[in-house]
């Protein structure tokens, strides 16, 4: 049986943007993807702690080192400047396997840096 799981999450990050006019999709702080264990076209799940909003979309890879974290294109309606998140992804594994994966979980700090 195939099962889907926590793979990884970011906790409480700040929006720094908001671009309505870009194709689509979240722009995150390489350093954030890699200590996520995301990667870039990364299927995720948002989460809006200030208003609730939820939505699925994929990462690109923005400035290493920056804090970025860029709402884009139609999922720029579901979040503002300032609004904190939870971005997070699954994966699918055995459910055997699954019972011992451990996720990578990743608290920003301040600035969205590590």
């Amino acid at each position: 049986m195939q099962i889907q799981i926590l793979k990884s999450k970011i906790h409480r990050a700040t929006i720094t943007e908001a671009n309505l006019n870009y194709v689509g999709s979240l722009t995150l702080d390489e350093d954030l993807m890699d200590a996520a264990n995301m990667i870039e076209h990364e299927k995720i799940q948002v989460v809006n702690v200030n208003n609730g909003e939820r939505l699925e979309t994929y990462l690109i890879k923005g400035k290493r080192g920056s804090g970025v974290v860029c709402l884009n294109g139609p999922a720029a309606r579901k979040g503002m400047t300032g609004d904190v998140i939870v971005i997070i992804s699954y994966a699918v594994m055995d459910f055997e396997a699954a019972k011992k994966y451990k996720p990578s979980v990743v608290f920003p700090k301040e600035g969205n840096l590590l």
